[in-house]
């Protein structure tokens, strides 16, 4: 499928079930000016093909494909409008809105039922023939361990475009996120994989053109085999695939955001730009008689993957992006979606079938985003293994105990045990829930210490947009301060928060910047803020937290117990006669029914050990104590011979040391100790 150079010229194939007719469309190198059309008169069933000798790599295409235009009946071929290849690998030139670009016309009475003649060729971005061969050498995916994965969500221009020591020429490029000042610092800081927000070539919303803004996050893909154009510096794509080298090299893995669910075509109003034009009624899922759409995703449209040969398309876009570009993993925007067939979201459905049966895909690294906005569209925890999930109760339950939310310490004990009430079932792991604190879309770390509530009114909708409810807290203060007590207080605050993140079972995530003190000025839905609020101000760097962060990822790199495969439940172990899990009051007691039921409980310790199905004879220990609340003594536990506290959150810089009687837990602190051992 696609363009597929083979030493000699060029093939073509396209895929249409309804079309008449198809056309490709060679233009001039500039994109300007259409050369010639040939007929693809070659038909292997619903695949058109032609094979056209002498053509190199970097020559521009598109397509014209004909057939009804019956709207009522899902039909919208347009000829007038040329297209973009499903499965290009590369674009050339950017989209320019016109209303040439819409199949009807626009402003008729008729609206979409309405016919557009007019030629959209100017404004459509050309398809480009490429030799996708690399020179990859010794590189060899890091493949790290589930339990030993640390994921941090960046943006490409978002990460780079402010960083000094980033040349200015490759700022907001593919080849600016692998230069060595970055790779340096995420090498310091201990993570193992970088998952980066939509790359697959995509448009900029009519509306958000019109109101000077950009769609900077990137979930409007137009083409799913295609890097994004615009994070490459000399547009070329080996540009991805020598930053995909250098993370390798420094041990880094490379996850990608996808957005399979739906493309950047729209509702019935929006633009003829590809799959529309080539087989409107294969591509999408459409409501009863065909003209309107099935939308679970929010954006107008949803992909059909109970169709055969749009499921090919995704699963060869898969493939590609590993075997081509040596991706280690993808994160499945609205997976809901994916797995929703015609009864309803399915865990066995097609698309979850044909990815565990892949010998390449159910390899790598693979999760799910587990909602969406159609019916039954929570899942959290519904999918099946080797998935992992994003888990929203982590981020939520977290940020509300930190805040000193009433009878949350029941809720937090789940949370840091991996969530196991949603996970621990057919044989998943305890590394399935991807827990994290803040992400893309909501607050940054800083943002959730600073603002009790959103403002976005930079993205032109009256601060309508974004989540209301963000289980935030100001200090007394809304947005900046120079008050020495209100930014103490906010520091500790992000040392807890990123602190029970990672010393929590399950696959910790955590976003760029955060560990710099980044802020987006309370905007938690920066979605279109490709500027100085959406992206990351290395100059606000704040060291001393950068250092923490670094310090917590070792320390959860050092202790296996902090990073189980199997889910904890209190079992017996034979090693030594002890329970893998004791969860402890601040006095050395366990707590009774009475204690969690009580909501003014703040602080919850727990003394962990490694699994007892494990049938480890580890004697390691840790004993953790989170307190949301006031100082208070604290009574270690008599199960080991000594303790040593390794870290204090409300003292950071402190060293490790023997822990002595009289111990007192600091209001509002996190603790860890690991057991000295004879």
């Amino acid at each position: 499928m696609g363009a597929t150079f083979d030493g000699e010229g060029v093939n073509f194939a396209v895929f249409s079930a309804h079309a008449q007719r198809v056309e490709l469309c060679l233009f001039s190198q500039d994109g300007r000016r259409e050369l010639c059309r040939l007929e693809l008169r070659e038909r292997d069933g619903d695949i058109w093909h032609i094979h056209v000798g002498g053509l190199p790599p970097g020559t521009l295409y598109g397509y014209r494909v004909h057939g009804p235009y019956v709207p009522e009946e899902g039909h919208r071929f347009n000829p007038n409008k040329l297209l973009i290849d499903p499965y290009a690998r590369q674009l050339s030139g950017r989209l320019k809105w016109s209303d040439a670009l819409m199949g009807y016309k626009v402003g008729s009475p008729r609206a979409d039922m309405s016919f557009d003649p007019r030629d959209s060729a100017f404004a459509v971005p050309k398809s480009v023939v490429v030799d996708s061969s690399f020179h990859w050498g010794p590189d060899r995916p890091p493949r790290h361990p589930l339990n030993e994965t640390v994921i941090y969500e960046a943006h490409v221009k978002g990460l780079t475009a402010l960083h000094p020591q980033v040349e200015k020429g490759q700022r907001g490029s593919y080849l600016g996120l692998a230069s060595d000042a970055v790779l340096e610092h995420l090498v310091k800081l201990g993570v193992t994989a970088v998952e980066l927000l939509p790359v697959q070539a995509f448009v900029d919303d009519r509306f958000l053109i019109q109101k000077g803004l950009r769609n900077y996050w990137g979930y409007q893909t137009i083409a799913f085999f295609a890097p994004e154009p615009r994070y490459m510096s000399r547009g070329e794509i080996w540009e991805f695939q020598t930053m995909v080298r250098r993370f390798h090299a420094a041990g880094i893995e490379v996850i990608l955001d996808v957005v399979y669910n739906h493309s950047g075509e729209g509702d019935e109003l929006g633009p003829t730009l590809a799959f529309r034009g080539f087989d409107n009624r294969s591509y999408y899922r459409l409501r009863e008689g065909g003209r309107y759409y099935i939308n679970d995703t929010g954006t107008g449209n949803t992909l059909n993957l109970t169709q055969p040969m749009v499921l090919r398309m995704v699963m060869d876009s898969l493939r590609y992006w590993v075997e081509e570009m040596h991706v280690d993993g993808f994160r499945f925007d609205l997976a809901s979606v994916l797995g929703r067939e015609a009864y309803g979201f399915d865990p066995n459905g097609g698309f979850f079938d044909a990815i565990r049966q892949d010998p390449v895909l159910s390899r790598v690294k693979l999760i799910a985003e587990p909602w969406d906005i159609g019916p039954g569209g929570y899942q959290l925890g519904a999918y099946p293994h080797p998935f992992l999930e994003w888990n929203d109760r982590f981020r939520d339950g977290v940020r509300r105990f930190w805040r000193g939310d009433a009878g949350l310490a029941p809720d937090l004990a789940k949370r840091i045990l991996g969530s196991s009430e949603r996970f621990d079932h057919a044989g998943r792991a305890a590394t399935s829930s991807v827990n994290f604190i803040t992400a893309h879309d909501g607050f940054t770390l800083q943002d959730l210490v600073s603002y009790t509530t959103k403002h976005n009114l930079a993205n032109g909708e009256d601060n309508r947009d974004g989540h209301s409810d963000n289980h935030s807290d100001n200090f007394g203060v809304e947005g900046t301060s120079k008050l020495p007590t209100v930014r103490a207080a906010r520091d500790l605050r992000r040392r807890n928060l990123l602190a029970t993140l990672l010393l929590s079972q399950g696959t910790p995530m955590m976003l760029a910047g955060d560990e710099l003190g980044n802020s987006q000025q309370g905007n938690n839905n920066a979605y279109a803020q490709d500027n100085e609020i959406g992206w990351v101000d290395w100059g606000q760097e704040d060291a001393g937290f950068t250092a923490f962060v670094a310090r917590l990822i070792a320390l959860r790199r050092a202790h296996p117990v902090l990073r189980q495969k199997r889910f904890l439940h209190g079992k017996t172990r034979a090693a030594d006669g002890l329970p893998d899990v004791i969860w402890r009051r601040a006095d050395g007691g366990q707590p009774g029914p009475e204690d969690w039921h009580d909501h003014a409980l703040r602080c919850l310790c727990l003394e962990l050990r490694m699994a007892a199905e494990a049938g480890t004879d580890s004697q390691e220990a840790v004993f953790m104590v989170f307190n949301a609340g006031e100082a208070r003594a604290l009574t270690l536990p008599d199960t080991a011979p000594g303790w040593r506290l390794l870290l204090n959150s409300a003292q950071p810089e402190a060293p490790p040391m023997d822990a002595k009687p009289g111990l007192e837990v600091p209001a509002h602190s996190v603790l860890v100790f690991e057991a000295i051992q004879t």
